[in-house]
């Protein structure tokens, strides 16, 4: 990839955050494909060498859309330590931003933190040109060199063709912290769960559950396009050893006899290959809309009493490893005024409440 500096002149552009100079000692640049990286949030990245949250070739044939939506990076993530005294990506992106009720930094953009699991702090995002699909940005510089633990977030709603990461030359990369466990947690749901509306891809909130638990997050949100298709189930359950499967697409479904079928079906093919692993069924979100539309409330407790109806059902008959946490109450009482961008996707703070409520169910489901 060839991705050229220059120096920019800040009064003709106008706006600052797009300052970017590579005025120091030339960097080494390593892909994060290479060893030491480790790479989470994509199950089939050993295989296909590519960053797509689903296989290339499966025996399932995917709905157009979500063989699309795959190739967007949410969830995504660079892990690795280094003591470099800078640290500087350049990406490749499938396109530009593009969306209206999105900032470009969560679309598109990649934001740094760092620390040790259960210590991250969040230090920067990526500056480039929403206009543009290559960029270059330095994410940290240090008067010396100091080990840190990084974890890179990849854009929520992009695909990223290729990422370089640029250290100092003589500079040390080694492995990331460890996980408290290697079996990964998936997340299989709507555009909410894909991260929309986030500012920045660290506040999706399966990004934000990843600093609260050390455990992969694989992040299966396909935005419009998570509907319960039973070829979806196929394709989750070929992922091994899973720590726990969280299912939160009902807001995609319509109809309340939608998701009375997809359901029962979906879970059923999970649990053909994973008859033990936690199941957790999370109801959608209470969104400002609510309040004003009473069919869209009574569409919305219907289905809301068909997965609780499932989940009760299936424990009746043996399964105790199936739950159910209510999504309207994921966002507090005050979700319908502050919570979301649009009506309906959440903004920073509704999914920082989201992640806050969701944490100790998935704490105490793996034990943790």
């Amino acid at each position: 990839m060839n991705v050229q500096s220059k120096e920019i002149n800040l009064d003709q552009l106008g706006d600052p955050i797009y300052q970017e100079t590579m005025e120091d000692e030339p960097l080494r640049w390593h892909s994060p494909l290479e060893a030491p990286f480790h790479i989470a949030g994509f199950p089939w990245l050993a295989q296909d060498g590519i960053y797509r949250r689903l296989p290339l070739a499966s025996g399932a044939v995917l709905p157009p859309a979500v063989d699309t939506l795959a190739y967007c990076t949410a969830g995504g993530q660079i892990r690795f330590r280094t003591n470099s005294s800078r640290l500087v990506i350049r990406v490749r992106l499938a396109g530009p931003s593009n969306m209206y009720h999105m900032a470009p930094t969560g679309q598109c953009g990649v934001d740094c933190y760092l620390g040790e699991p259960g210590e991250q702090s969040f230090i920067t995002a990526a500056k480039f040109k929403p206009t543009e699909s290559e960029y270059e940005s330095k994410l940290f510089r240090w008067d010396t060199k100091k080990e840190v633990a990084v974890t890179l977030n990849l854009p929520l709603y992009q695909g990223v063709e290729e990422v370089w990461i640029g250290v100092d030359q003589d500079a040390d990369i080694s492995d990331a912290p460890a996980y408290a466990s290697n079996k990964p947690v998936i997340i299989y749901g709507t555009s909410i769960t894909q991260g929309g509306c986030a500012s920045r891809p660290g506040m999706a909130y399966t990004n934000i559950l990843s600093r609260m638990i050390p455990m992969e997050f694989v992040n299966l949100g396909f935005s419009g396009n998570g509907k319960g298709e039973p070829e979806l189930a196929r394709i989750i359950s070929e992922i091994d050893d899973p720590a726990l499967i969280i299912l939160d697409y009902e807001g995609n479904t319509g109809e309340a006899g939608n998701i009375a079928r997809t359901l029962p079906a979906f879970i059923q093919i999970l649990r053909e290959r994973h008859p033990e692993v936690p199941i957790l069924v999370v109801s959608r979100i209470s969104t400002a809309e609510d309040q004003f539309y009473r069919k869209r409330r009574e569409l919305n407790d219907r289905r809301r009493l068909i997965q609780i109806e499932n989940v009760e059902q299936r424990r009746k008959e043996g399964d105790h490893n199936i739950h159910f946490v209510d999504g309207f109450k994921l966002l507090g009482n005050d979700s319908f005024e502050e919570c979301t961008v649009d009506g309906t996707h959440p903004t920073d703070l509704g999914f920082l409440r989201m992640a806050q409520s969701l944490a100790p169910v998935i704490k105490s489901l793996l034990r943790l």
